[in-house]
Order: C-alpha cells, then sequence, then structure tokens
C-alpha cells in the first residue's frame, strides 16, 4: 500500500532530540483526524501516546537476592511469606503476582478477601518498605547454608527485573453473571440476572487498539512500564492475533498481548499496585504506555479510532466463560460502557470499569510530556508482532 505521507522512526526521533516533534496523546488524536483527515493529521503528528493502568495477572519479578555466608542455593524461598519459584540457581528467584500468602484462607471462608499476595509484594518493594526474605535448601558441598531469613529492602537487592509474561490485552470482554447467585471473577463481583456489567481496557487510549495491525509495536519497543522504561520483548501468552476484527482493523474480542520487562528499580508504586480481588485471588495492576509512531496516514487513521468505533462481546461468566462455550449476547461500543449503562437481552445494565480511564489518560500525558523533553526516544522494533497471519491458542483468561 503507498501512502501519501512517509515518515521513518530515524526522523522522528531527529525531531525529538530538536525538540520539534508534535506528540498528542491518543485521546487528543481523536478530535484531530475528525477535524482534518488521516492525512493532515499524519503531516502534522509525529508519535501518539497511549496509556493503560489496570489488573494484569500474568506478572511478576525475577529477584537475585544475593549470596549469604556460608553459601545458600535456594530450594524453596518466601517474600513476605508469599512463595517464589526457587527453582532457577542459587540465589535467583521468581515472584507472581497471583501467588497468595501462605497463610491466606484463599475461598476456605466463602468469597475470600485474599489480601496480600505476589502483587503487593512487588508494591511494597517498589515503594521501599522492608520485606521478609526466608529461603531453604538442601545444602551442597558448594552451597552447605540449609537457610536464611533477613530483611531486605528493593535497594539492597543485587538485581530485580520486572518480567511480565502477558500484559496489554488488545481488547477483552464484557462481563455479565446470568445465573441466580453472585459470582465472584477476575473480571470483578456479577450480580445475578445480568444487573451488571464489567469491562476491562481503556479503549480509544489503550496500546493495541492503537496500532491494531501492529505495524510499529514489537520485540525492542521502548515502552513506559511502571512508572519507569521498560521494553516488549515479545508478544505475550495468548496472543491471538487472528480474533475476528473490525474494518478498521480492531478486533472484537481478546486478541494481540505483549511480553514485557523492566528494571523494577527505576519503577514506582503509582503505577504498580497490588490487587485484592474478592472471591477469585490477587493481582498486580501495571501502568503501561506505548509511543505510537505517525508513520504515515495509516498510522494516523488507526490512532484517531474513537470509544464509538471499538466493540467488544458481552459474555456470560456465570457458565458460558467457564464451560468454554463460544457464545456472546451482543456487542457493544467502549463509548456504550464508558456512558454507565448498556443494554442485554432487552434490559437496562449498569457498567463499571476495571481499568482507569483516568490513568489511562496521565499515562499517556505523562509519556507525552516526556517525549516532548527529548528524555524519551523511539525504538523501532527488531521484529514486529506476529499478525493474523500467525494465530495464537484463542484462550482469553485473567
Amino acid at each position: 500500500m503507498s501512502f501519501e505521507v512517509n515518515k521513518t522512526f530515524a526522523e522522528i526521533n531527529d525531531k525529538i532530540r530538536a525538540g520539534k516533534a508534535v506528540v498528542v496523546t491518543a485521546e487528543e488524536m481523536v478530535g484531530i483526524v475528525r477535524k482534518k483527515g488521516a492525512v493532515a493529521a499524519a503531516k502534522e503528528v509525529d508519535v501518539v501516546t497511549t496509556g493503560t493502568f489496570s489488573p494484569m495477572c500474568s506478572s511478576g519479578a525475577f529477584i537475585n537476592f544475593g549470596h549469604a555466608n556460608p553459601t545458600l542455593k535456594a530450594s524453596r524461598a518466601w517474600l513476605n511469606n508469599v512463595p517464589a519459584y526457587a527453582g532457577l540457581a542459587a540465589v535467583d528467584i521468581y515472584i507472581g503476582a497471583t501467588e497468595p500468602s501462605m497463610d491466606d484462607p484463599l475461598n476456605k471462608v466463602f468469597p475470600g478477601e485474599f489480601r496480600y499476595g505476589g502483587g503487593h509484594v512487588i508494591e511494597d518493594l517498589v515503594a521501599g518498605r522492608e520485606i521478609l526474605l526466608r529461603a531453604e535448601s538442601y545444602g551442597t558441598d558448594c552451597y552447605p547454608n540449609r537457610g536464611i531469613e533477613k530483611k531486605v529492602r528493593l535497594a539492597d537487592l543485587p538485581y530485580a527485573m520486572l518480567v511480565n509474561p502477558r500484559n496489554c490485552y488488545q481488547n477483552y470482554n464484557c462481563a455479565i453473571n446470568l445465573s441466580d447467585r453472585t459470582i465472584y471473577t477476575y473480571m470483578g463481583t456479577l450480580k445475578p440476572g445480568g444487573r451488571n456489567a464489567t469491562y476491562c481496557s481503556a479503549g480509544e487510549l489503550s496500546p493495541l487498539m492503537n496500532d491494531p495491525a501492529y505495524r510499529t509495536i514489537g520485540m525492542g519497543t521502548r515502552i513506559f512500564l511502571g512508572g519507569g522504561t521498560g521494553y516488549v520483548t515479545w508478544h505475550g501468552t495468548q496472543h491471538n492475533p487472528a480474533a475476528p476484527r473490525l474494518g478498521n482493523l480492531t478486533p472484537k474480542r481478546p486478541a494481540g498481548t505483549l511480553m514485557l520487562q523492566g528494571d523494577l528499580k527505576k519503577m514506582s508504586p503509582q503505577w504498580l499496585k497490588g490487587v485484592s480481588m474478592q472471591g477469585y485471588g490477587c493481582s498486580l495492576a501495571v501502568g503501561v504506555g506505548i509511543p505510537i509512531p505517525i508513520l504515515d496516514e495509516g498510522m494516523a487513521a488507526s490512532c484517531g479510532v474513537s470509544d464509538a468505533e471499538l466493540y467488544t462481546q458481552i459474555v456470560d461468566y456465570s457458565h458460558d466463560y467457564s464451560h468454554g462455550i463460544a457464545r456472546n449476547y451482543g456487542e457493544v461500543s467502549y463509548a456504550e460502557l464508558k456512558s454507565g449503562e448498556i443494554e442485554v437481552n432487552g434490559k437496562k445494565v449498569q457498567t463499571a470499569p476495571l481499568s482507569s480511564f483516568y490513568k489511562a489518560r496521565e499515562i499517556a500525558e505523562t509519556l507525552k510530556g516526556w517525549i516532548e523533553k527529548g528524555e524519551f526516544l523511539l525504538q523501532e522494533p527488531i521484529e514486529l508482532l506476529p499478525d493474523a497471519g500467525s494465530r495464537g491458542n484463542g484462550a482469553d483468561d485473567g
């Protein structure tokens, strides 16, 4: 496809260095494209910034806690009584966001509160709080120590890297409950009889909604992650680019995902928050922002798509979702969802987001400021994300 406007990453970065790049948020770009058209918008705008802030269960951190004296090869480890995976190397561990504390009653007293887990450990670390590290070992000649227990802060750890296998879902379901009892899910608490509906996307500000065909995002893309700088390391688990799409190329179902990583020591508790979801478990709310270079009018058009032009499916989480039944109860736009009310089976249903549009807007504005100041350059990916020609497994859990 030929375009009237053609820019490169290098040309846009030169403008950023010179302080001449025009940077707008995805929310602002909607109005520009509507008023001036895609070609004029592409000529005027160089970078569009996006943002999302929501629970992202498939998140966690690799940590090296340093050698003890005598040395130890951890076979089991805990951070504030939350189990970490120790099957890596002597003092390397991985803490997952959804891992609950050892003494959590879980759902034995239903619905469980899940007050503390891996996501809360990560928040405590980036907040500079002291946590208790425990590690056990079976002992070897080179690692004779059988166990250690000490209090540490993030600054004490030789290495801490946030590594999230699946973040930034490109669209997600709108959840309802058609049963006769209240249910507790990763989409929140759902009232019986379809009396409420929840959704989890920043809509027109959401990163992958602004590059629906993955033309600028891939391995090596530099991003805002947890308040610091991070990178896309590849597509995330359950990446499903072959999901059905609208004419504007945005998916109507859960589709693309991203694997992300960044230096935990440079992040902020403002953008990494431990989450407790009643009756379901614990998680981590992650702030992510991705800059989209406006290479041509095609990219301008993609970044100019509004909430009214983005749709998702309504899914019953009381039976259909848990039994793998591919059925929906209609499709709704994000404009409808954000209005606070949709119609399902002829009835008015109140809606509520799990994703914070307010914080997504703040992330997009923050990233915009970094770029305008020349503090953040775009990184052209080594390889773009797999597109619709490469099918994922199609699963869409939390």
